[in-house]
């Protein structure tokens, strides 16, 4: 299993403001990843927003995996992971 360097806060920011920039979403930009590097960090509520919604996982989900260990994943992503 692939483990990503990158922070599931930041790459979320970086789709959405990809998303909002990029013609391929709802923006107008053609090449727009020096946008997206400039801007992702306003998006970082955002990111975190999404997160919070993923805390509790759909029945399809529960039924694959511990429900447990994917509530303490997204709590640790999103820094309200308790010590």
């Amino acid at each position: 299993m692939d483990i990503s360097k990158g922070s599931v806060v930041e790459r979320i920011a970086r789709v959405l403001a990809g998303q909002r920039l990029s013609a391929n979403g709802n923006g107008q930009g053609i090449s727009v990843s020096a946008e997206v590097d400039a801007s992702w960090q306003l998006y970082v509520d955002d990111a975190r927003a999404v997160l919070r919604t993923l805390r509790e996982p759909d029945q399809v989900m529960a039924d694959a995996g511990d429900p447990q260990v994917w509530e303490r994943m997204i709590l640790a992503a999103i820094g309200e992971a308790s010590r």
